[in-house]
């Protein structure tokens, strides 16, 4: 076995890990969420409001960027507008059509959300160090795709792990 430990035969500790980390940073984000008002609030409305997104998207947009079918789009729609985070407007651009936007409170729980985020990565740079932490990101941004500077990152999450 090397120093790093490749070659072991425990290749699958990886992803284990990386989902694991993912899960523990989405965990910490909705419990501090519910105890500041959102309690509703679950991992795939994420996606879902960042698939919306600042300038809206119409419910067919959001089925195509989250990777799900137009009808669970819509039905995740229909209960991000039930609880007040998104709304439906008729579209500028064409009257046909609805628009779904972020509703004040929608932009509220992204910008905390964001907020969190960065005070979780500050939690894991004092338990890593700044440094190993920057590295693990340098190094994730250069194998994992799309994963560039600016370039954003898929949000078909909820319709990758429904197959």
């Amino acid at each position: 076995m090397s120093e790093t430990g490749a070659g072991d035969g425990r290749g699958y500790e990886l992803p284990m890990l990386l989902f694991a980390g993912f899960r523990s940073l989405i965990d910490e984000l909705h419990e501090r969420l519910a105890d500041e008002g959102h309690p509703d609030v679950r991992p795939a409305y994420g996606f879902a409001l960042q698939a919306v997104g600042l300038q809206g998207a119409t419910a067919s947009e959001v089925g195509r960027r989250l990777g799900v079918s137009k009808q669970a789009a819509g039905k995740t729609v229909e209960r991000l507008e039930a609880l007040g985070y998104v709304e439906r407007v008729d579209d500028p651009a064409d009257g046909r059509r609805k628009l779904v936007r972020l509703t004040a409170r929608g932009t509220q729980v992204l910008v905390r959300s964001g907020e969190i985020f960065d005070e979780l990565h500050a939690k894991w740079a004092d338990a890593l160090g700044s440094r190993r932490l920057a590295d693990l990101e340098s190094g994730l941004r250069a194998v994992v795709p799309g994963a560039v500077a600016g370039g954003g990152f898929r949000v078909d999450v909820a319709g990758w792990f429904g197959g």
